[in-house]
């Protein structure tokens, strides 16, 4: 699927033919550009507590800098994980209203072609179902136009929101990882939820009718 293009006098990967947007019923998703910063920025300094107690990040550690200059840096090292085929992460639109992000992370190819999905929602938005249409589009990404073969959701026990997001989705549960990551300075338990290939093609007309087609009632 990838293959070496020359730039610069260096070989990197790039996935000829992939979108860098993807379209749902009710949602888009694009990447994040330096344009989306003042958008991204309202969301998320007004759900800062909502959000802060679910993500990666050492104890003692500072709050990560979300001033333009950061946000730049960030959308040029996620625009060079695409290239590289190692990351896709995407804005979540509704309309024209940025409502939260959605990422594939740790790309990896070879025998094990899996990758970890991620998703944050804007608190005011939460409770409308964009995050699964959202899952949706990006399970249809990585299996069909990226070829892997397996994707990994790993989420803390006490975060119901996003469990309900894999229970909707119907994720096959694979029991619980001790104090697998560090979440706010506390080395947290988290479920792990799985989705081969193979899964997804069962259920592809089933997503389709559920979540993507005009009818769908979720």
């Amino acid at each position: 699927m990838f293959r070496p293009v020359a730039r610069g006098g260096m070989a990197e990967l790039t996935a000829p033919g992939v979108s860098t947007e993807l379209t749902g019923r009710r949602v888009r998703l694009r990447p994040l550009r330096e344009e989306d910063f003042e958008a991204w920025q309202e969301v998320r300094t007004r759900c800062r507590d909502w959000l802060l107690p679910w993500e990666p990040r050492p104890a003692s550690a500072p709050y990560p800098p979300e001033d333009r200059q950061s946000f730049a840096t960030r959308c040029a090292m996620r625009e060079r994980e695409r290239q590289l085929g190692t990351g896709f992460a995407f804005g979540i639109f509704a309309g024209p209203r940025f409502v939260g992000e959605v990422n594939l992370s740790s790309v990896q190819r070879g025998p094990f072609q899996n990758a970890y999905v991620g998703y944050w929602m804007d608190q005011m938005q939460a409770g409308r179902s964009y995050v699964p249409e959202a899952c949706v589009l990006l399970f249809r990404f990585a299996f069909e136009d990226l070829g892997l073969h397996r994707l990994q959701i790993s989420i803390i026990p006490r975060n119901r929101p996003s469990r309900r997001v894999a229970q909707k989705l119907w994720l096959r549960g694979e029991g619980i990882a001790l104090r697998y990551l560090e979440i706010d300075g506390k080395w947290e338990d988290h479920v792990r939820y799985a989705i081969t290939s193979e899964e997804w093609t069962e259920r592809r007309e089933r997503y389709q009718r559920q979540w993507l087609s005009e009818q769908s009632a979720f």
